[in-house]
């Protein structure tokens, strides 16, 4: 059966997704972009992005991992990009190029809808639908393959109240926010859920929860 799944979602030690004042130049907001750091040493980065080089080990293992087996993605708007409100125009086609990384379909959620957009094998498409109406979309589109479920932390905070994701991979990283986007406010316990791997790199350590069977 397909599932739902979220990848290296980085979080720094005391739970926050992003950091306070996201911006273009900052979009992770202020000491956010520490959250990330690990990434860009992989292996599969380095092909992602044609650099080359990069290592293997634990953190290349996870950045494979959340590519293997998805045919389609769920992501909100801060992570397409850092427009607010109504779109001024339709310029902005996001953080990645002409190519974008996916290959498959991506529904960005949105109050302000607008038209689809393909760039090379990925195609946008923006929606202001319910949570689960997003999901049975993504789970069509994906034919039978697993969906991917993006940030920001907004997002995956409102699937894990619905009781919707079946995976959640955690990156923590050693590095203290402060304040910012919180992925566990407001959220209490999380029923049904146990940790299935928890795994020290040296940059990060990686967590994942998964839905019991009685919950799934």
């Amino acid at each position: 059966m397909a599932r739902l799944r979220v990848h290296n979602f980085a979080l720094s030690v005391d739970g926050y997704g992003a950091g306070p004042d996201q911006t273009l130049e900052s979009p992770m907001g202020t000491g956010g972009g520490g959250l990330h750091g690990w990434v860009f040493a992989t292996a599969t980065f380095g092909r992602m992005t044609g650099a080359g080089g990069g290592s293997t080990g634990a953190d290349d293992d996870r950045m494979q991992a959340g590519i293997r087996g998805i045919g389609a993605t769920i992501m909100g708007r801060n992570m397409f990009g850092p427009v607010r409100g109504p779109w001024p125009d339709l310029e902005w086609q996001g953080w990645w190029g002409p190519e974008p990384p996916y290959g498959h379909p991506v529904f960005v959620r949105t109050h302000h809808p607008r038209p689809a957009l393909t760039m090379g094998a990925t195609t946008f498409h923006f929606t202001a639908e319910p949570a689960e109406v997003v999901l049975a979309r993504a789970f069509a589109a994906a034919d039978g393959a697993d969906v991917r479920l993006g940030g920001g932390v907004a997002t995956v905070r409102e699937y894990l109240r619905l009781g919707l994701v079946d995976l959640l991979h955690l990156t923590v990283s050693p590095i203290l926010l402060g304040s910012g986007e919180s992925l566990f406010a407001g959220l209490g316990p999380l029923p049904g859920y146990a940790v299935t791997s928890s795994v020290g790199s040296g940059a990060v350590h990686h967590v994942t929860l998964e839905r019991t069977a009685a919950e799934a």
